[in-house]
């Protein structure tokens, strides 16, 4: 098969001809249809995450199962399908509790360290691969359908950890970034009052597609100051920080009203002590929550809602798997707004 194959760190990918994969016991092959391009993958990309090499990356599938391996019986050849991420065991008390983001038997993750989806096969656990709802056509919406297993169902998983309510304020910092643009679309989608923060005009800009409670440039306008003017003093119910840096972090927290919560999904650079007391934060109780991907019943729960049509993700850039590298550039200058992907076949 046709793959295109990182081969050492930072290095520009190459397209070889790999041999297919065959399916042991408990794994499936797919044929895959498109995958997702993100910042997460670019991070291998650009030997930021480290990964065995020769490596196939990319984990935002969308894909038709073409053979079972023994004893698979929750598949069946032609199944429309998507991947989970994570590599989990399914027995431990935090998978056998819809937790598995915490997974003790953790063994790393689709694209990372095993092979993924930048080719014409993918072979995974069969655990791993998610039958989409029937009334999606997965041909004609390959491209939004694949990414919706990060875009869309790590959102959520915020909203429910964060207890969002209807009218709340809630800021997302990173608004412009593929997660943190679909985090304000599902923020909308659970009614409450958004506001966007960026360092980009040009990334608030396409937030601004949507009905916001505000935005604000934090290049521009110091991170607390700004959110507390734009809430008229009161301090924002919920802030999501996929930046997670000292600045944003600090910023954050104080911006936060009583009773606030602060969900943390970044974390570029360097660790430094908070300026907020102990004492404040437990007079105002606030919360500080860390978060990381979704479980499965949160990719289900967010397929459905897109199959319903609350919600549709928003991919902005497709190219073909052949043109991958210069998608992965435009990546890496945060050129691109919302989601792209790769169309495979």
């Amino acid at each position: 098969m046709k793959a295109m194959v990182l081969t050492a760190p930072n290095q520009p990918f190459k397209m070889l001809d790999v041999a297919d994969p065959i399916p042991k016991m408990g794994e499936a092959v797919a044929k895959v249809i498109t995958c997702g391009a993100g910042l997460t993958i670019q991070h291998i990309r650009a030997g930021r995450t480290k990964v065995d090499y020769p490596r196939i990356i990319g984990h935002e599938i969308t894909a038709e199962i073409v053979e079972l391996g023994e004893g698979v019986s929750t598949l069946k050849v032609g199944d429309p399908v998507t991947a989970y991420y994570y590599l989990t065991c399914g027995e431990c008390r935090w998978c056998m509790n819809d937790r598995e983001t915490l997974c003790d038997n953790f063994a790393g993750y689709v694209g990372k360290s095993i092979d993924g989806g930048y080719a014409e096969y993918v072979k995974l656990p069969a655990r791993n691969f998610i039958k989409l709802p029937n009334n999606l056509d997965h041909r004609k919406f390959a491209a939004e359908l694949g990414v919706v297993t990060d875009a869309i169902a790590t959102p959520i998983k915020i909203t429910q950890k964060t207890r969002m309510k209807p009218d709340e304020i809630v800021a997302v910092v990173g608004a412009g970034g593929g997660l943190g643009l679909h985090m304000v679309m599902v923020s909308l989608w659970a009614n409450t009052k958004v506001i966007a923060v960026d360092i980009s005009d040009e990334k608030l800009d396409a937030c601004n597609e949507f009905d916001l409670y505000g935005t604000l440039n934090s290049n521009k306008y110091d991170l607390t100051d700004g959110l507390l003017e734009l809430t008229n003093g009161r301090g924002v119910d919920v802030v999501i920080d996929f930046v997670a840096n000292h600045n944003t972090l600090d910023g954050a927290i104080r911006a936060l009203g009583k009773g606030g919560r602060l969900a943390i999904l970044g974390g570029g650079g360097v660790a430094k002590p908070t300026t907020v007391s102990g004492e404040w934060i437990k007079s105002r109780e606030i919360e500080v929550l860390g978060s990381k991907y979704a479980t499965r019943k949160e990719v289900l729960f967010a397929l459905n809602i897109v199959a319903q049509g609350k919600i549709w993700p928003k991919v902005t850039e497709t190219c073909l798997l052949k043109d991958v590298e210069n998608l992965h550039q435009r990546i890496e200058n945060g050129l691109i707004i919302g989601r792209a992907a790769v169309i495979i076949s």
